[in-house]
């Protein structure tokens, strides 16, 4: 696995551990094509009271406001501590993305390979790389703890 698949990962996992109490801990970084971060976000729908606070769609709108071709993102890469959802991984093909690099894959709602595969959908014109499954088993154990916590589950 590349370097920077892990580094990336990493750094979503940093930003993770700033997501705010009540909200399940969730990272996600983009990276600009020169592998600078452009912006990091955190799940923020409690927090915020807002459905679509979570951390990519936080993440891209950030990174979109100092990436400087509006909302085109051509050339970077949003790397997530979970498998995105369908309406992340709808913002993430819409916002031109160009790689995607997630952790801990999400068989319940997880839309690039589990439940479904929206972003390598041959329909579509816009297909990212993705990568996913990367320090999965460490990011798995950021939701897995938060909920363990929520419902007294002592490990």
């Amino acid at each position: 696995m590349p370097e920077s698949a892990l580094a990336q990962i990493r750094t979503a996992l940093a930003a993770a551990a700033e997501t705010p109490v009540d909200d399940v801990p969730i990272g996600a970084v983009v990276f600009g094509p020169d592998g600078r971060e452009l912006a990091r976000a955190t799940n923020r729908r409690e927090a915020d009271g807002d459905p679509t606070a979570h951390a990519e769609v936080l993440a891209l709108r950030a990174a979109a406001r100092v990436h400087g071709d509006g909302w085109r993102l051509e050339g970077c890469t949003i790397a997530v501590t979970v498998e995105p959802c369908a309406m992340c991984a709808g913002a993430i093909g819409l916002s031109r993305v160009s790689a995607v690099v997630f952790g801990a894959w999400e068989p319940k709602t997880g839309a690039v390979g589990s439940l479904w595969d929206l972003l390598r959908d041959q329909r579509l014109l816009h297909r990212p790389q993705v990568r996913g499954g990367v320090l999965a088993d460490e990011c798995a154990a950021l939701v897995t703890d938060f909920f363990a916590a929520r419902r007294g589950i002592a490990d």
